[in-house]
């Protein structure tokens, strides 16, 4: 049970290699069955058709004797016919001969006693039985030595001219299969030394072909164990797969978008929510200098004494006090109602280049650089949003520099970039926390000890709203790169010269 488990534990790409090697050695264990096999069955048919051959050419070389001697061809003359020629007969064929009456009694032998059998002089009862049952009247018998060599004894009978059983011919066969033993050796040696050979190279593909299977079954391992549903998850893109990777990754790409869409539902309910804490914390911006201009009016109104000679001093601290509290409350009122609704659009045709350093020279920081690669770049949108944008931008990079810093660097550029132009804004300030990347842009989201988050928020429906994308690139310690990317419009469309 334990080693069962193990056998489970193993990755596909072992059970891979491990299959192959063990068809590999499964295989050449049967084909050297096979071959031995083979090498038996054709030493034992090559004995057999050894025998027969042997059979019949002495029963031929019988048949020309009986056909020129003078004794009557009967049963009782046979050893007086071969009584010279038996031995003969045995010297010219290379074997021994026993003729044997219908009764399986001997008359006559080529040795005087028998060199395979000494102790039985005549054919076995079961033996004639079956040399007289069968229609070819013929029965080799197998037969082992006490030193376990094998010898085979044929029976057929003796006929003359007219066809008529005159005895029975033993053929004893002693079966030599040194030959073919020598070749079956041989055969195992060489199949040794190629089947070793071959299980090297066997380990060699089956390692490649495991790691060809796998490869692409663990490349889509690896992209399910970095999904993840708060990011952007890539696709897999395979060409040439076989179709159940093919499969396998058209699943994992539905199941990218499944992500993709449950994430836009996610990040929708988590808008949706921040809206209503934004509308909390509005309210609550807005309560808490209600009740101190409450507390001043009620406090005015008790003590008011027309006749008191510092009335104007008081009047005065009253009316700062609630100014002051106005203030607060219209502050909080703008930034909310500038983040809620995009204001109305006043579009007109304008030199971003121009707008861009007319935004940046507001600043009168020192380390603050512009730099555009051309003098005019068309675009239509409202003045005030886009200054807006470069005013927002610059001063988040401005505070994204601690001001112990010992060399502070913004840098404001306007590329152009096909039909479109891009504004980059630079710092080599602290940059971004990996943390922080993925809420840069929420509603309410800051990282200061002051402001309520809404900035970048804000200008991102801006640069959204006409058609435009705001991106940005930081490092942690190495600084931060927003990228305002904006379409253009051919000057030429519009009638419009610097």
């Amino acid at each position: 049970m334990k080693e069962k488990f193990r056998i489970k534990r193993w990755s596909l790409r072992v059970r891979i290699f491990v299959s192959l090697i063990f068809i590999t050695l499964i295989a050449s264990f049967l084909i050297a069955i096979v071959s031995i096999y083979q090498f038996k069955k054709e030493a034992k048919e090559y004995h057999q058709d050894r025998l027969e051959r042997k059979e019949n050419s002495i029963k031929e070389h019988i048949s020309y004797v009986m056909a020129n001697t003078t004794y009557p061809l009967t049963t009782e003359n046979l050893p007086e016919i071969f009584k010279d020629r038996i031995h003969e007969l045995a010297n010219i064929h290379g074997t021994e001969i026993n003729i044997y009456d219908l009764n399986g009694h001997l008359l006559k032998s080529s040795k005087a006693a028998f060199s395979v059998d000494t102790i039985n002089q005549d054919i076995p009862q079961h033996i004639l039985k079956v040399i007289r049952s069968t229609a070819e009247k013929r029965f080799v018998d197998l037969k082992t030595t006490p030193d376990n060599k094998k010898f085979r004894s044929s029976y057929s009978y003796i006929k003359d001219n007219r066809f008529k059983p005159l005895g029975i011919l033993n053929l004893p066969y002693m079966e030599d299969d040194g030959y073919y033993e020598k070749e079956i050796n041989n055969f195992i040696t060489r199949f040794i030394q190629v089947y070793s050979f071959m299980l090297i190279i066997s380990v060699v593909i089956a390692y490649f072909l495991s790691s060809y299977i796998t490869h692409s079954i663990k490349a889509v391992s690896d992209r399910i164990k970095e999904t993840r549903l708060n990011e952007q998850n890539e696709k897999i893109h395979m060409h040439y797969a076989p179709q159940e990777i093919t499969l396998l990754v058209d699943a994992y790409n539905n199941l990218v978008d499944d992500l993709d869409e449950s994430a836009a539902l996610l990040a929708q309910k988590e808008r949706e929510e921040a809206w209503r804490e934004m509308a909390k914390q509005v309210a609550h911006e807005i309560k808490n200098p209600l009740t101190p201009m409450r507390l001043t009016v009620q406090s005015f109104q008790r003590k008011f004494d027309p006749a008191d000679p510092n009335i104007r001093e008081k009047l005065s601290e009253f009316s700062n006090t609630l100014i002051q509290q106005i203030d607060t409350m219209t502050s909080v009122a703008s930034a909310f109602s500038s983040f809620a609704s995009m204001p109305a659009q006043q579009n007109e045709t304008l030199n971003v280049v121009e707008i861009v350093k007319l935004a940046v020279d507001i600043f009168n920081e020192g380390y603050i650089h512009f730099h555009a690669d051309e003098q005019q770049i068309i675009t239509r949108m409202d003045r005030t949003q886009l200054i807006r944008i470069i005013t927002n931008l610059v001063k988040n990079a401005i505070q994204a520099i601690d001001e112990d810093k010992a060399d502070p660097h913004v840098a404001v550029n306007v590329v152009r970039f096909g039909d479109r132009v891009r504004i980059l804004v630079s710092d080599n300030g602290k940059g971004i926390s990996m943390e922080h990347k993925n809420r840069i842009f929420e509603p309410k989201f800051t990282t200061k000890s002051s402001g309520m988050g809404l900035g970048l928020g804000i200008i991102k429906n801006i640069v959204e709203n006409y058609h435009g994308t705001i991106t940005f690139d930081s490092a942690p310690g190495a600084g931060t790169v927003f990228t305002v990317t904006l379409p253009i419009i051919n000057p030429d469309d519009t009638g419009f010269f610097a």
